[in-house]
C-alpha cells in the first residue's frame, strides 16, 4: 500500500505492488500522520477487494500488534475510511464487513458511489471532528461526572 498525503486531511490509500512487502514503511507513514494530532480521512478509489487481498499470518500479526499500540490515536484522529464502490451489490455486501472493520480498527468504513460522493462523505467526517480534550485518555476523566 501507498499513502498520498498531498491533500491532507484527505489521505488516499492505493495498492502498490512494488510496496506490498514494505509494511514497516506504511506503518511509519501512519505514525507520522497520527503524530500531527489532526483529524484525517482515508480514501481509496479501488473499491472492495473481491479476492480478499489475503495477507500472510505474520503480516496480519504485525498489523494487529501495531494497531493495539496505536489504538487511542487511531480512534482520535482517523475519522473514517471511505471506499469508492460504484456497485450497489458490492456496497450492500460490504455493510457486514464495515461493522467488523469499525470494531477492529476503531473508525468507521463508509462507501461512496463515486469519487465525488466519497469526497463529500470525507468532508462531512472532517467537519464533524472534535479535537480530544486535554487528559482525555486518563482514568480520572472516565470516573468524573
Amino acid at each position: 500500500m501507498q499513502l498520498d498525503i498531498t491533500d491532507f486531511p484527505l489521505v488516499w490509500m492505493r495498492r502498490d505492488p512494488a510496496a506490498e512487502r514494505h509494511d514497516e514503511a506504511l506503518f511509519a507513514q501512519f505514525e507520522a500522520l497520527l503524530a500531527r494530532q489532526q483529524a484525517f480521512v482515508i480514501l481509496s478509489d479501488e473499491g472492495l477487494d473481491e479476492d480478499g487481498h489475503d495477507h500472510p499470518q505474520e503480516a496480519r500479526k504485525r498489523a494487529v500488534l501495531w494497531m493495539k499500540r496505536h489504538k487511542a490515536a487511531l480512534r482520535a484522529y482517523i475519522q473514517g475510511m471511505v471506499l469508492v464502490e460504484p456497485s450497489a451489490a458490492k456496497r450492500l455486501a460490504g455493510k457486514a464487513f464495515a461493522v467488523m472493520f469499525g470494531q477492529f480498527w476503531g473508525y468507521p468504513l463508509h462507501f461512496g458511489t463515486s469519487r465525488d460522493d466519497a469526497l463529500d462523505i470525507a468532508q462531512h467526517l472532517i467537519k464533524a471532528w472534535l479535537p480530544p480534550r486535554e487528559g482525555w485518555q486518563t482514568q480520572e476523566h472516565l470516573t468524573k461526572p
